[in-house]
């Protein structure tokens, strides 16, 4: 499958976010350093709650900028259901995980801004747009939390 339409990009996004949980949650139960256990396993939860948040926006989207096609957009593989994590988490920091975690987080504000600024119908920017704020609205409550757990 391709990503050829904004329904795909959703279905993607959604589904790298609820692959990153797996892979934190998992990371979490290995990791025998509790600092970074807890973070690890604050950070899957939050990428489930994205998860979530990114299927309302597929099941209550306008259908005419769910269709629209984005010919821009660099070619990304679907996650596999099945796709086992790699686990790297447990050999980072808790700064480095932070890093890794708001990078991500980065890549897809900016992809959705950028698909803002290039969308040809109104309903397609308005998509576009609601989605980069609830990226960027629950990377402010991570960095937020994450500070919290920096200063204990």
């Amino acid at each position: 499958m391709e990503i050829k339409t904004f329904a795909d990009l959703i279905e993607w996004t959604r589904q790298m976010h609820e692959h990153h949980a797996r892979c934190l949650k998992e990371s979490a139960a290995l990791n025998s350093n509790d600092r970074i256990s807890a973070l690890l396993e604050y950070l899957g939860s939050h990428e489930d709650l994205l998860a979530r948040e990114v299927a309302e926006y597929q099941s209550q989207a306008d259908s005419k900028a769910m269709q629209t096609r984005l010919y821009d957009y660099g070619v990304h593989k679907p996650v596999e259901k099945n796709r086992t994590c790699d686990l790297h988490y447990n050999n980072k920091s808790f700064d480095e995980i932070s890093r890794e975690i708001f990078a991500f987080h980065d890549r897809v504000i900016a992809l959705y801004d950028s698909l803002a600024g290039k969308a040809e119908i109104p309903e397609a920017k308005e998509l576009a747009e609601n989605l980069k704020e609830l990226e960027e609205h629950e990377s402010m409550r991570m960095a937020g939390s994450i500070g919290r757990m920096q200063d204990l």
